[in-house]
């Protein structure tokens, strides 16, 4: 037991660091640990490999809003909240807008375990019954013309994925911001954040919706968002209603993440990528592994929520006094950088990729020009995978 409470804080470490640094994702650190597994399990077993990788997932999840929420680089699971998380940030309310993702995302948690039997009782059954009309529902979605050219290459998707989601939600928002002539004001260090009955019912939306998006093929943050706001009935316009908003966001960014590795136990699905590498790990799940991944998914939420209050005000006391255009350039060198990094280890055609970058930051561009939610952008992945989904069939 105590090599798998090292374990937990281990996946707690590098969950945190893979968390703060923008552009990485965590799928690249649980790709590395998978890939060294046949050496580590001479020294470890299956079930410390897992458990860090759940406790990593965990602990990435609820750290990477705090770049994306002060810095403007969103990853997947935070694209959707960067903007009214920022515009916050603007207001001097960097500290209040951590607190409120970290207690969304720590009450999510809790949630999905306490909703987990229910969970396990009608999912099964959701599942077999809702399979066939899934990707029908799909068909309904916005144009993923983007996702689709790209897709058709045999470049690896890790690195295409990259490309297109530092294009369309990182490097052009910031370039807005840039454009925008924003700069990062005094920052409130007085906060107050009272759980009310709303800010519950956003937290318990985010939850629920979390576990539908770990249940659903094809689901991805922008359209939990959707549902979650639907639920909850928060909207990312008001300032009131932002706080709701932003708790629901990541409530289901951290619930999804944890449900995506319970499906491999409750329908047998993995559906994540960490979830794929601990289904090779340990071939069949039983309800001592389920009760471990639990718990461990608790103490990395619980620690992951300190490490986020901690590094967040830290963060936005060090923003007060650096130059924002400055520090903007710098983290899209960054993010650039990273990326031609992969380019080059995986060798993708360095021109192709180039013109990739440059036309999903302008797409990405778009909508803060013409006023419409950048998770219509989703798209890009939306439409391939209906696409592979109806050519099986066919």
């Amino acid at each position: 037991m105590i090599e798998l409470v090292i374990a937990c804080f281990i996946g707690i470490l590098i969950g945190t660091t893979t968390g703060m640094i923008p552009g990485i994702h965590v799928n690249t650190a649980g790709a590395i640990l998978f890939a060294s597994s046949t050496f580590l399990l001479n020294t470890v077993s299956p079930e410390f490999l897992c458990v860090l990788m759940v406790s990593m997932s965990i602990a990435h999840a609820l750290i990477e809003f705090v770049p994306s929420m002060l810095l403007g680089v969103p990853q997947e699971g935070t694209a959707t909240s960067i903007l009214p998380g920022h515009r916050m940030v603007l207001q001097g309310r960097s500290k209040e807008v951590i607190r409120i993702v970290s207690v969304g995302g720590f009450g999510a948690i809790i949630v999905t375990i306490l909703m987990l039997p229910i969970f396990a009782i009608a999912l099964p059954i959701l599942h077999d019954v809702s399979k066939p009309f899934t990707w029908s529902l799909l068909l309904f979605v916005l144009s993923g013309i983007l996702g689709w050219i790209i897709f058709q290459t045999p470049i690896s998707s890790g690195i295409t994925l990259m490309c297109t989601f530092s294009g369309l939600f990182g490097i052009s928002t910031i370039l807005f911001s840039l454009n925008d002539s924003s700069t990062i004001p005094h920052q409130n260090p007085f906060y107050e954040l009272n759980i009310d009955y709303p800010k519950f019912k956003s937290i318990f939306a985010g939850g629920i919706t979390g576990a539908i998006l770990g249940f659903l093929p094809g689901f991805g943050p922008a359209q939990g968002t959707v549902i979650a706001q639907a639920v909850s009935g928060a909207n990312d316009n008001d300032d009131d209603d932002t706080v709701n908003f932003l708790l629901a966001t990541s409530g289901l960014n951290i619930s999804d993440c944890l449900f995506s590795l319970i499906a491999i136990y409750i329908i047998g699905n993995p559906r994540s990528g960490i979830a794929v590498y601990m289904s090779y790990l340990i071939f069949e799940m039983g309800p001592n592994h389920l009760v471990i991944f639990i718990f461990a998914s608790l103490i990395a939420v619980s620690v992951s929520l300190m490490l986020s209050l901690k590094l967040g005000d830290s963060f936005s006391r060090l923003m007060g006094g650096v130059d924002y255009r400055k520090l903007s350039i710098a983290v899209i060198v960054l993010q650039i950088a990273i990326l031609y990094l992969f380019i080059i280890y995986y060798k993708a055609p360095f021109l192709y990729m180039t013109l990739a970058l440059v036309t999903s930051t302008a797409m990405g561009m778009l909508p803060h020009y013409i006023g419409v939610g950048k998770s219509h952008l989703m798209g890009v992945l939306i439409i391939p995978a209906i696409v592979i989904y109806m050519q099986m069939f066919l």
